[in-house]
């Protein structure tokens, strides 16, 4: 059983319990996540099982949310799961003034993630340290932000927008909530956030973990296949059971052992290797020696 499960982490769960869950329900050891979501926080979480846990890493790195921002609040988490530390009405707040500073958070910028994240600063979790009373510098990180929209604005004391946010892996959605606030000269929490895309998968497409449960146990359950999460790869076929074999066996292949599509995807670069039936890895189309060679990075046997 190697594939994907784009799955829809509901409240109060972690990553790493929807991890364990799986594990029971599939009875298998071999299960991994595509990028940690918040307990408070619902939406796509991406599960590898099987072989396929090796191939986490080439899946697609955008990630799409819809945040709730609450205004003239402040706590130790950056969202309404932490202890209150300010709380004073914003009442001369508008949409106007959010909407002018909103284009200073697109593109490549400088972010802090929260002190409690799973950042690791000297081999521990920042999370860890603060739960200890530790304080430290927490490191900055350059993220890509490509676009934010502004969906709905609700006025009043502790006035809220809700925002549609497309970034890159390792944003902080929580860190734009603080900064957003404190741009505007408030401060800012993040109230709600729901992951509606992440790695490759939709929410549309997703299935929770009761629906998970009951897929296996009325035997219908059917990972999503490797080629499928790796769709947004260039695609190289291996032509011949010797290939097949040497790539198997971890060998680089010749270009004239395996075809490209699209043809014209370029001579370098990560493929999905198939063979007749199945995707049977990742591959590093590298030149070496003067030569076009299929190098294996990941090879699922």
């Amino acid at each position: 059983m190697d594939g994907f499960i784009n799955l829809k982490k509901l409240p109060d769960w972690t990553s790493h319990d929807c991890v364990a869950k799986i594990r029971r329900i599939l009875q298998t050891k071999k299960v991994g996540h595509g990028g940690t979501l918040d307990p408070a926080a619902v939406g796509v979480l991406p599960i590898a099982i099987g072989k396929a846990t090796r191939l986490l890493q080439y899946l697609p790195e955008g990630k799409a949310y819809r945040a709730v921002i609450r205004f003239g609040v402040q706590t130790t988490t950056d969202d309404l799961e932490g202890d209150p530390i300010y709380s004073e009405p914003v009442t001369d707040l508008t949409i106007a003034k959010i909407q002018a500073v909103i284009p200073e958070f697109i593109g490549e910028i400088t972010q802090t993630p929260p002190m409690y994240s799973a950042i690791q600063v000297n081999g521990q979790r920042l999370y860890k340290l603060a739960r200890a009373g530790e304080v430290v510098e927490v490191p900055t990180r350059q993220v890509r932000i490509d676009r934010i929209d502004i969906l709905t604005w609700t006025p009043g004391d502790f006035p809220e927008v809700e925002v549609q946010i497309a970034c890159g892996g390792g944003t902080y959605i929580r860190s734009i909530a603080r900064d957003l606030g404190d741009r505007l000269g408030t401060k800012g929490v993040l109230a709600f956030l729901e992951r509606n895309a992440s790695c490759g998968f939709q929410l549309a497409d997703s299935i929770t973990l009761e629906e998970l449960e009951q897929q296996q146990q009325a035997g219908t359950f059917t990972p999503i296949l490797p080629e499928r999460g790796l769709a947004h790869l260039p695609t190289a076929t291996l032509t011949t059971a010797e290939s097949l074999k040497a790539w198997s066996q971890g060998k680089r292949l010749p270009i004239n052992e395996f075809t490209l599509t699209p043809p014209d995807s370029g001579l370098s670069g990560y493929v999905k290797v198939m063979g007749a039936e199945r995707c049977w890895g990742i591959g590093e189309i590298q030149s070496i020696d003067l030569q076009h060679l299929l190098v294996p990075q990941a090879v699922l046997l």
